[in-house]
């Protein structure tokens, strides 16, 4: 069986943090190591994560990109795994990935979608059915394969050793899981996994501005991608050879 890493990236998340170690404590396939990455928190974050038996890594320098490389490069599995603090994974979630990844021609990696909590059915429905569809939609066209989603993925430790080169991790108001989706290389296959449950916060839809920020930091992401990254060249090049298998 591979071994599993998790990585959770945290800046002053101790509360939500908490319940999604809790829910880790409870897989049908636990984790062989829990890394949280404290991202310069001034709360309980590290705290939190040591009583749960976690590894912590220090990361000083803000910036969610900074701080889920910092993880993964820490972090010792044949598969790596990512939630965010406030992502609670169903009892199967790491059973899943591991069968998932598993059946995958290496080096590849997986993503789920999120189940929105803690607002009002219309705001679930939107997170769920027009932010996150409309996210995995578009950016499938784009990238010509499904992108990454920080709050539910796993890749091969193939998978990241070979996109980790391209990552510029002082990139900043950038989405990691989007950043790092544009810099796979074209031999890294993604597949979407609806059978991924993680149910998670609908705190970006707090406020107008929370939602500002969040579609702003995409668009820098894309242009960081696009212009930085020839995300169009390989694209097409993804495209061409998948057309040859």
């Amino acid at each position: 069986m591979p071994s599993v890493s998790v990585v959770i990236p945290s800046w002053n998340d101790a509360e939500l943090l908490s319940d999604c170690l809790a829910a880790l404590a409870r897989q049908t396939r636990l984790a062989d190591e829990i890394v949280v990455v404290d991202n310069a928190s001034t709360d309980a974050t590290a705290e939190v994560a040591r009583r749960f038996g976690a590894r912590v890594v220090q990361e000083d320098v803000r910036g969610i990109l900074r701080a889920t490389a910092a993880g993964f490069d820490a972090a010792h599995g044949d598969i790596l795994a990512r939630l965010d603090a406030d992502s609670i994974p169903a009892p199967d979630w790491l059973e899943t990935v591991v069968a998932h990844l598993g059946s995958l021609p290496t080096p590849a990696a997986v993503a789920g979608p999120g189940e929105f909590r803690g607002a009002s059915a219309f705001v679930r429905w939107f997170g769920r059915r027009v932010y996150l569809g409309g996210y995995f939609r578009a950016m499938a066209f784009v990238l010509g394969q499904p992108p990454l989603f920080g709050s539910n993925m796993a890749m091969q430790r193939q998978a990241w050793e070979a996109v980790r080169p391209r990552l510029d991790v002082s990139a900043r108001a950038v989405h990691d899981d989007l950043y790092i989706s544009i810099r796979l290389p074209r031999e890294v296959q993604v597949a979407y996994d609806a059978e991924l449950r993680v149910s998670i916060s609908a705190r970006p839809f707090a406020s107008p501005t929370s939602i500002g920020k969040r579609m702003l930091w995409g668009c820098n992401t894309l242009l960081e991608g696009t212009v930085r990254g020839r995300l169009l060249q390989r694209r097409a090049a993804r495209r061409r050879a998948r057309a040859k298998l």
